[in-house]
């Protein structure tokens, strides 16, 4: 969905290839990736903090709906930083980093801690966890899951005489509903082994441990009609517009330019995988204090439904919700009617697994 998942290939797979990275002296003093600070005034006194994000359209509405805000109500000016893990993680190992906060998805997050690379959190001083009731399984003692994008099914509505497919068995029933197929390349994504368990009658509640053998027999079934891996986050609505595929997996957010547009897709949000991204402080971060109060002022529920007027979101506070209109809730993945309809990805079995399982993908998708 967002831009944060648009640079996958960019990061790190792994803790492993994490510290071998940051023990290169060269990147010690690196400095890749683009900075702006945020503009509005405010209450001044000079202080200033240090954010990561990814940039691209998800930093432009960061901008407007959290650091501007949030430097008129303190004072406190926003620098951002668009950094990727590799080079921000030795600066933390060498005593020098860049950034205060890290805005990273919560894997990442794992994986820096891991490296001894992040702050233990104070939470006495996130007052937002309580108001905006944060679920307990997004706070972590380093981390605090902010949104999530959910991936799912896309689908062109003119393709099945009327039908809509209602599931990952569907997806898979090229029969019924035919016509190719895209899915995630692991340069764009985790690989999609819980929806062909899915696909295959596994509960949702059942998927972990995931069966690696068992989901790959799955795929295989379909791999004659997956004509595309995307990597990207657009390349699903482009293959779905040319009739290239008339179904694809894609990031929930990703169909609401091209219905604009009128192009004929739809989501099918049933068996849609979440993965959260969250707040972090960088272990030695020079900027703590001002570094808590942008986490703490980003969690509000206030803050994450703004952030949905500028960006298609999905807030981790429930109350977020409430604070928006019907058009926007109906479009958001995370609202009540749709929220037990998806499933957690499992952070810590793919943190385990993950390095195995894309290595075994990419040998079965070279057939």
């Amino acid at each position: 969905m967002s831009d944060a998942q648009i640079g996958r290939r960019a990061l790190l797979r792994g803790a492993g290839g994490l510290a071998a990275l940051a023990a290169l002296p060269s990147l010690s003093a690196c400095g890749t990736g683009t900075s702006r600070v945020s503009s509005g005034g405010g209450k001044g006194g000079g202080k200033t903090v240090v954010v990561r994000d990814s940039g691209g359209s998800y930093g432009a509405a960061l901008q407007k709906a959290i650091y501007t805000p949030f430097t008129q109500e303190t004072g406190i000016q926003v620098k951002v930083l668009n950094l990727d893990d590799a080079p921000l993680l030795a600066q933390i190992k060498q005593g020098r980093p860049q950034c205060d906060l890290i805005n990273n998805s919560m894997m990442s997050h794992f994986k820096y801690v891991k490296q001894d690379a992040l702050e233990a959190l104070d939470r006495d001083r996130l007052k937002s966890l309580k108001s905006a009731k944060i679920p307990d399984n997004q706070i972590t003692e380093h981390a605090v899951g902010h949104s999530f994008y959910g991936q799912c099914i896309a689908y062109r509505t003119d393709a099945f005489g009327g039908k809509k497919p209602e599931s990952w068995a569907d997806f898979w029933d090229t029969k019924a509903f035919q016509g190719s197929r895209a899915m995630v390349h692991p340069d764009g994504d985790l690989p999609e082994l819980e929806f062909a368990l899915l696909a295959d009658g596994v509960p949702m509640d059942k998927l972990y441990p995931l069966d690696v053998d068992r989901a790959f027999k799955v795929l295989t079934r379909l791999r004659p009609r997956i004509k595309k891996f995307w990597d990207s986050g657009p390349l699903p609505g482009v293959l779905l517009s040319r009739e290239e595929v008339t179904m694809s997996t894609v990031w929930d957010g990703r169909l609401a330019d091209l219905q604009k547009q009128g192009v004929p897709v739809e989501r099918q949000l049933n068996g849609t995988r979440r993965q959260f991204s969250g707040y972090a402080i960088a272990k030695g971060a020079a900027n703590t204090d001002a570094a808590y109060q942008l986490m703490d002022f980003s969690l509000r529920a206030e803050s994450q439904a703004n952030l949905v007027k500028f960006f298609p979101s999905n807030p981790s506070s429930p109350v977020a919700y409430g604070k928006l209109t019907e058009e926007q809730r109906n479009a958001s993945a995370g609202a009540p009617k749709y929220y037990d309809k998806g499933f957690d990805a499992d952070v810590d079995w793919w943190l385990k697994n993950e390095s195995a399982v894309t290595k075994r993908w990419l040998e079965w998708a070279r057939g």
